[in-house]
């Protein structure tokens, strides 16, 4: 159990922090342009303020803590809702990213039982 949550915590940083440093280095061509749906959430989100720059730098710290194995329960707990909305979109708006969404979610919800015992007092009643 301990080996496998070791690699699941190395691939998933490997994975945001690959994400994050392409984007903020602009590696990657821009994606094709966004149709239906898509297009309209995506809108809704840049009108409201939905900072990008700051989800990926959620992301970089994370991942950053993932690989060197400090904080990772509070890493976890940080990157679990945007690991949420990776999946969530993609399962409504980009069913061909879906597999790798829900890849990303499994791992996620792996290393929230690994590290279980860390978050033992968050949900205790007292």
């Amino acid at each position: 159990m301990r080996i496998a949550t070791i690699i699941v915590r190395i691939l998933l940083g490997l994975m945001f922090l690959f994400a994050s440093v392409t984007y903020f280095l602009q590696m990657m061509p821009p994606p094709p342009p966004m149709q239906g749906n898509t297009k309209i959430f995506m809108d809704g989100l840049n009108a409201s303020g939905y900072i990008m720059n700051f989800v990926k730098a959620i992301e970089l710290i994370c991942a950053i803590a993932f690989l060197s194995g400090r904080f990772v329960a509070l890493a976890n707990v940080v990157l679990f809702p945007i690991v949420i909305n990776i999946l969530m979109i993609n399962l409504l708006h980009m069913p061909d990213g879906a597999p790798i969404a829900i890849a990303v979610f499994a791992a996620q919800v792996f290393l929230f039982y690994a590290y279980r015992h860390k978050y033992a007092d968050v949900v205790s009643a007292k």
